[in-house]
Formats: structure tokens, C-alpha cells, sequence
């Protein structure tokens, strides 16, 4: 699609591993996939933000 291939994108995460440094790319990677997991999410249409989530203890009835 944009013409990268397997060199280009080696030499995006030495760039990345220089700039940033091999203690915060867990860190990143955490951080980027949650961002597109939230924009898959918000792109389906699916709201489900809970205020108060809920717990089991809530659902059982004494």
C-alpha cells in the first residue's frame, strides 16, 4: 500500500529502539495497542462505557 516492506520497517524500529530505548517499547506497544483497540471499538459503534462496573457480590440477593 505505501511500499514498505521488511527493510523499511527494520529500520523504523531501530529508529524507534535508538529514540526511545529497549526498557520503554513494552511500554509503547502496551500503550498502542490499547489505542487501537479503543479506535476499533469507537469505529463499530459499540458504547459500552460503564460508570460503575459491576461486581458479583451486587448480583446476589441475601
Amino acid at each position: 500500500m505505501f511500499g514498505f516492506g521488511l527493510p523499511e520497517l527494520i529500520v523504523v524500529l531501530v529508529i524507534v529502539l535508538v529514540v526511545f530505548g529497549a526498557g520503554r517499547l513494552p511500554e509503547i506497544g502496551g500503550a498502542l495497542g490499547k489505542s487501537i483497540r479503543n479506535f476499533k471499538n469507537a469505529s463499530s459503534g459499540k458504547e459500552e462505557i460503564e460508570i460503575n462496573p459491576r461486581r458479583e457480590d451486587d448480583n446476589k440477593t441475601h
